[in-house]
């Protein structure tokens, strides 16, 4: 009898990726006790690591811009979980984000700031035809996509890392970049925070070593590649065909995988300062 061939991204049950790491990473992931901070918790990349944290045993906290989703993740999710309304560019809700996990849990030992957003774009975009510049991006398209994933990651990391310091907390900060850092045409804003999340986890480690402080907060970054969150998922399945077919591992990676390598990276406290890719190792060609 033969076999068909599955469809990009598809695996039979029995080899699902997402099975195994429910079956042979679950049990050692375990984070008993432990408080977490994530923001862009509510969908996305952001809400999978909420549920893994929660099954490993981890008190989270939520914060998000998007009060709907919000609600229904406190709604959905069973554990210990607390949601808070926050705008990430707003330094008194990151500070309120921050007060709510001393306040309700008594400490921080995880944080994620996974707030972000996409506005695509050329810079500037010349017609075929004219060859004169017809459309650019916007300064506003520009400065939004910097003030969330950028500037918004500044001000909750900073919240979060006085009030570890100011209350004794041992743990993690930990920042997601992006294989866009590596340079993605049409997204000279995104690519540019997220090489920016490449670099902050050696500048934060440098100022914690200075200040004797390196060896109970660290800090670092992961960097996905083509996540399969519902939003991929559901985009154009001939463009995601072709995105799996520059894909090495010859599908998405799972979300709760993301998840798995924050854990493995919370657990070992050998790991700082530095940036781990979770990409399959994509083909991004040479025009990005």
């Amino acid at each position: 009898m033969r076999n068909t061939p599955a469809s990009p991204g598809e695996r039979p049950a029995s080899s699902n990726p997402r099975n195994a790491v429910r079956q042979n990473g679950l049990d050692r992931f375990r984070l008993d006790g432990k408080v977490v901070v994530i923001t862009g918790g509510a969908s996305g990349i952001g809400r999978s690591l909420v549920k893994e944290l929660l099954a490993a045993g981890a008190k989270v906290v939520i914060g998000d811009v998007v009060e709907p989703a919000l609600k229904q993740a406190a709604e959905e999710l069973k554990g210990d979980v607390a949601t808070v309304l926050c705008n990430v560019t707003k330094e008194e809700d990151c500070a309120r984000l921050a007060d709510t996990a001393i306040e309700k849990f008594g400490q921080i030992n995880l944080v994620a700031p996974f707030a972000g957003i996409i506005k695509d774009g050329l810079m500037v975009s010349p017609d075929r035809e004219t060859g004169k510049v017809s459309r650019k991006m916007s300064l506003e398209n520009f400065a939004a996509v910097i003030n969330i994933n950028l500037t918004g990651v500044f001000l909750t990391v900073r919240e979060c890392a006085e009030r570890m310091i100011n209350h004794n907390c041992r743990g993690l900060i930990c920042l997601v970049s992006s294989t866009g850092s590596l340079g993605t045409a049409g997204q000279i804003n995104y690519s540019s925070t997220k090489a920016a999340m490449s670099v902050m986890p050696k500048v934060i480690t440098a100022e914690f070593f200075r200040r004797g402080l390196a060896d109970k907060i660290r800090c670092v970054a992961v960097a996905p590649g083509y996540v399969g969150t519902a939003m991929v998922k559901g985009m154009n399945q001939k463009a995601l065909e072709n995105i799996v077919s520059q894909v090495p591992i010859g599908r998405l990676v799972e979300p709760e995988e993301v998840a798995m390598l924050v854990g493995d990276i919370y657990r070992n406290e050998a790991l700082a300062g530095d940036v781990f890719y979770i990409h399959g190792r994509p083909r991004l060609g040479s025009k990005g």
